[in-house]
């Protein structure tokens, strides 16, 4: 993306709706978890509310978490969804599938070494650069493609997204933390200016609610 041709384009980056995993605090990562019912609920709900935008293209995760929650919005403004593996969430190894409780009980130094914003494979998985390095690509060829003041929205998990605007934003990777969680179908929107991407809005969408199993 050209942020200096100021075309006025804007990036939606929305989180899927609420899985079981999410309620537990367990740990998902890359691991294909449904949404439950209430997801469903969240993603129909914000769906409405995102259609407003008036999109011009939607591209997702292709884990069932987040193209069930595109789906939605689809179904409302008849657009296709382009899935792709590159919005995937953060590969996290032996963390997925423990709670939050169990990765700092066996993983302590690792998770606080994470916390501190140091470059961590949790779980011997993929480190949040590398997941920026795939995922920003993803969302800026997408960019690219769509016409002046244009929308994208993307679906994708709590910490790809985090990472992916981290990226796009030009911010240092350790300072990403800053950024902070994304509530189950809430989302961020990012819009084009002429010296690049500004942050517009965070964890839109809805009263605050808690933050559950953000990254996943």
């Amino acid at each position: 993306m050209n942020g200096s041709k100021g075309r006025g384009r804007r990036v939606v980056l929305w989180r899927h709706g609420q899985t079981a995993w999410n309620l537990e605090r367990r740990f998902q990562g890359s691991t294909d978890i449904e949404l439950t019912e209430t997801g469903v609920a969240q993603a129909r709900r914000a769906a409405r509310l995102l259609a407003g935008l008036k999109p011009d293209a939607i591209v997702s995760s292709d884990l069932k978490r987040a193209a069930t929650t595109a789906a939605e919005l689809a179904a409302i403004t008849r657009l296709d969804v382009m899935h792709h593996e590159g919005l995937r969430e953060t590969y996290a190894g032996n963390w997925q599938g423990l709670t939050h409780e169990e990765i700092v009980e066996k993983y302590g130094e690792q998770y606080a070494a994470w916390k501190r914003g140091e470059p961590v494979r949790r779980g011997g998985g993929e480190l949040e650069t590398e997941v920026a390095e795939r995922a920003a690509p993803v969302v800026e060829s997408h960019v690219n493609k769509l016409p002046d003041g244009g929308t994208l929205v993307v679906v994708s998990h709590g910490g790809t997204i985090r990472t992916t605007i981290g990226k796009l934003l030009g911010l240092e990777p350790r300072s990403w933390e800053a950024l902070g969680g994304l509530s189950n179908c809430s989302w961020s929107v990012l819009g084009e200016g002429m010296r690049g991407w500004r942050l517009m809005d965070h964890n839109a969408g809805s009263l605050p609610e808690p933050v559950l199993g953000d990254d996943d």
